[in-house]
Order: structure tokens, then sequence, then C-alpha cells
């Protein structure tokens, strides 16, 4: 790989350290590249966790917060594309970058077809792993940040009535209220009442924005969308 170093001590981190870095994820049977990486991941700012095998890796209890997971292919027991598979079925969306003594074209496209951000081969530049693994972690934001955004649009979804939502329903389809009343068979008055409520209870600035958070929720008719 890169210039092997003697592992190092590093002291347990406290919550505060712990709620404030990164996680990084390694997963290699090499204890020497574990330790190496081990020292390269902390000299940039962040948390690795570190372990020797596919198995040990799904025994472990999750981590919550931002994180990536350099994955080496070439392994005893499970490999390094049997646990991207598994992790994949499973619904977790965390970013795996894989290393590999032993890259081959089929191998490569294999991982980067099952969702794999990156595929470096060793020796393994340290900079470039540093760049893929910054690059994962900001991925990781963006889909926590997403899911939370989700669950928040969810909440206020749910806390509509069966009226609104149908009144909805008909609004970010493009309707114009007096169709949406004709539908629905109610007066243009109250349709404006109702979709003044969705406004207020989705927090809605504007219609392009209801319409936005439509399409996330996946709302179709007045239903969610599974």
């Amino acid at each position: 790989m890169y210039r092997m170093i003697s592992a190092m001590t590093h002291a347990t981190p406290s919550p505060l350290d712990t709620l404030e870095k990164l996680t990084v994820f390694v997963v290699d049977d090499d204890i020497s590249v574990r330790e190496s990486l081990e020292l390269l991941i902390t000299s940039a700012g962040l948390r690795p966790v570190l372990f020797d095998s596919a198995q040990a890796f799904l025994a472990a209890s999750p981590i919550a917060g931002p994180s990536c997971l350099v994955l080496d292919v070439n392994m005893p027991g499970l490999n390094g594309l049997d646990l991207q598979c598994m992790i994949t079925k499973s619904g977790n969306r965390t970013p795996i970058i894989f290393v590999s003594g032993f890259g081959d074209v089929p191998m490569t496209v294999k991982a980067l077809k099952g969702g794999a951000l990156d595929f470096l081969t060793k020796p393994i530049d340290a900079g470039a792993l540093l760049e893929a693994i910054q690059s994962a972690l900001a991925q990781s934001e963006a889909l926590i940040r997403a899911e939370e955004e989700l669950l928040r649009l969810q909440a206020c979804y749910d806390a509509l009535t069966r009226r609104e939502r149908e009144v909805m329903s008909g609004v970010v389809k493009g309707l114009l209220n007096k169709q949406v009343a004709f539908e629905l068979d109610i007066s243009e008055i109250t349709v404006k009442a109702h979709r003044g409520q969705v406004m207020r209870k989705m927090s809605a600035r504007s219609l392009p924005d209801l319409v936005n958070m439509a399409a996330k929720l996946r709302i179709e008719d007045g239903r969610e969308v599974h």
C-alpha cells in the first residue's frame, strides 16, 4: 500500500469527539493495512473503526452519523463483494470504497455496478484515498440530510386531514381551485380554506415548493406510494 507505519495507541474518544468526528469503517484482513489506514484516517481528523473480517463488521453495533466503508475485496470467508451485496440488500446506503491488491476489470465493474463509490488498487496513493473518503463522507451526509427532510415532510403530511390530503393531491396535479372543488364535490371557498391549511401545515412557501414536497413523498391521488 503506502509506507506502512507501526500501530499507534490512540486515546478512547470522548462522547463529544464521537459526535464531532465522521466515521470511516475499515474492513481488511491484513493487520498492517489496518494499522496504516488507522493512522492515515486519524491524521485527517476522522474516526477509524477497524474490522478484520466482513463477519466482524456485520456483527458490530451500528454507529449513527455520516460514515463510509473502506473495504478490501479479497478476504477469507465472506469477501468484499459479498459484503457489498449484503449491505445493499439490507437497505444500508453507506458509501463504499473498495481497495484491492488483485483488482481486475470484471471485479471493478461488478463493484461499481453494485454501487461502490470508488475502486482503488494497491499500492494506494494516500492522497487519492483521502479524496475518495472525503467524497464518500459528503455523500453520506447528503443522504442523511435527505432522509431527515423526508421524515419531516412525512410528519407534516401525516398531520393533514383526509380532505386536506385530497385537496393537496388535486393542487399538486395542477388543478385549479374550481376543478378541485368539482372533483371533490365541495365549494371553491372550502377548497381555498383547505389549501391554505395544507400550505401552513406543510410549511410550503409556494406552489412549486408544495409540488416538490409531494414528489419527495411520492404522493399520488392523495396517497403515499410505497
